[in-house]
């Protein structure tokens, strides 16, 4: 979900509401404590020099439990947040503290913000020579062989 499509929706609800990927809520009082733009420069394992962009909300639960959030507030430090910071309509990411802080995805069911599971990835798989679907043997067990690096590819 993209900053312009949070405010979209924003616009239509009479209250917040966030779901876990194991289907609750996030508790009612929550405050969004950070809404900023968090840029990563890196190198993938194929050598390949990348940048990315996403804007963060992080989601705080205190003991404030006569706080809510409504709708045009969080639209109101959306918009403060594009004009201070600079931010363009990017992806958003979610954190949240559960065990450890948690990162998400975001999407929009029609009533309820989804946090939805993020997994990392090879962005150099021509490279290392991974398949795209998993091989198995013909005991239906994942084979290591279709799992390794080639020696020589610069990968591993």
């Amino acid at each position: 979900m993209t900053l312009s499509e949070i405010k979209n929706a924003l616009k239509d609800l009479k209250e917040i509401s966030f779901k876990l990927p194991d289907g609750s809520l996030v508790p009612r009082h929550f405050h969004v404590t950070e809404v900023g733009k968090v840029s990563k420069h890196f190198i993938d394992c194929g050598g390949t020099v990348r940048k990315e962009e996403v804007v963060n909300f992080q989601l705080w639960n205190a003991d404030d439990y006569d706080h809510r959030l409504h709708p045009e507030k969080l639209v109101h430090i959306i918009e403060l947040s594009e004009k201070t910071l600079g931010i363009k309509d990017l992806m958003i990411e979610v954190e949240y503290q559960g065990e450890t802080i948690s990162k998400f995805g975001l999407d929009f069911d029609g009533t309820h913000f989804l946090l939805t599971t993020k997994y990392t990835d090879c962005l150099a798989r021509d490279k290392c020579n991974i398949p795209t679907a998993q091989s198995t043997s013909s005991e239906g067990m994942i084979s290591i062989d279709s799992l390794s690096c080639s020696p020589d590819s610069g990968c591993c």
